[in-house]
């Protein structure tokens, strides 16, 4: 895809996936089967609005699960430049950059599900087309990991991906005290995540540096409005795998809460319990969480809550023109 050209692209899904694979995408895109629905349904339409579109990874690793299960996990980006509507966004004639993170089960040498998040408010944003509340974090274009290593290779370390993996589990334990246990020291920030931490949260949200910065501009709004998150794990499935300094998690979904009190994210509260899929990344260092890269299907949230961001972006932006724009790809 780096390379994409419809043919190449469509040789390549056809040796990766089963025929019969389960795909789940972020909303609106869905659910279906195999390697020809997913190129129909996702990046046709995405390659006709950027006829010019690659994907650059900056991280691949995998591992298995305690369930025995073989993942791969790879995050990254797509990008081109934006000539004709998609999903509804009016185009901008300028390049945009879409984060992922896709994760792929292995079988037998072939993927048997993939599970994959796309962050399409990214392009809302940078097409100046967002129609829900501003992000309270910091919106850019979220970088690779800082040692540059997240292609990660062989030889596989066994000790310190299980060390990486038993880390990222132990925060997420204690993160789920508070609020329901004390205040805030009770999630032992300290003990897992370095001082110069990056969370890069979805668009929509955007990123924190440092605790204090995920505090504010993350959790303390999250919590507000959803204080029983962390109380229904016996009703999800999620899955951990490590590969050295990495950790990455897959669920579909993975947590479950309620909306309550002043609402999130600009909605107002409806005491309604939603699930959301998350698909995150850990890069550990010297003992401690240095970076966490994190994509929620907020779309999909907004859509449980009765809010239909797609029918707003018409609204707010049915005064711009959604006629392509002419580009000459290949040509000075």
């Amino acid at each position: 895809m780096y390379d994409f050209t419809e043919e190449g692209v469509k040789a390549a899904l056809n040796a990766l996936l089963a025929p019969d694979a389960p795909v789940r995408l972020a909303h609106p895109l869905g659910e279906m089967e195999g390697p020809g629905a997913l190129y129909e349904t996702a990046y046709a339409p995405l390659f006709a609005a950027l006829p010019d579109l690659e994907r650059r990874d900056y991280i691949v690793m995998a591992g298995g699960t305690e369930e025995g299960a073989d993942w791969v996990g790879c995050g990254g980006y797509y990008t081109g430049t934006f000539v004709a509507p998609w999903l509804d966004i009016p185009p901008t004639g300028h390049q945009v950059a879409m984060r992922f993170h896709e994760f792929f089960r292995f079988e037998d040498g072939r993927v048997t599900e993939m599970q994959a998040l796309w962050d399409i408010p990214e392009v809302m944003i940078q097409a100046g087309a967002w129609p829900m509340a501003p992000t309270l974090g910091r919106e850019w274009q979220v970088p690779a990991p800082a040692t540059m290593d997240g292609l990660v290779r062989g030889p596989r370390d066994e000790a310190r991906s299980a060390v990486s993996c038993q880390h990222v589990i132990d925060m997420l334990e204690a993160l789920k005290r508070h609020p329901s246990q004390g205040g805030p020291d009770v999630m032992e920030m300290e003990r897992f995540w370095h001082p110069k931490m990056n969370w890069y949260g979805p668009s929509g949200i955007g990123t924190g540096r440092g605790i204090a910065g995920f505090r504010n501009w993350h959790q303390i709004p999250f919590l507000n409005a959803m204080p029983d998150r962390g109380r229904y794990v016996d009703e999800i499935v999620y899955h951990f795998f490590g590969d050295g300094d990495y950790v990455a998690v897959t669920g579909w979904p993975n947590m479950i809460q309620t909306v309550t009190h002043d609402g999130w994210m600009g909605i107002a509260p409806s005491g309604k319990r939603i699930t959301m899929r998350s698909l995150d990344f850990w890069r550990i260092e010297n003992g401690l969480i240095r970076e966490n890269w994190v994509l929620v299907d907020l779309l999909d949230a907004y859509r449980q809550l009765g809010v239909d961001v797609f029918a707003r972006l018409r609204e707010f932006n049915k005064a711009r023109s959604m006629a392509p724009i002419p580009f000459p790809v290949g040509e000075p």
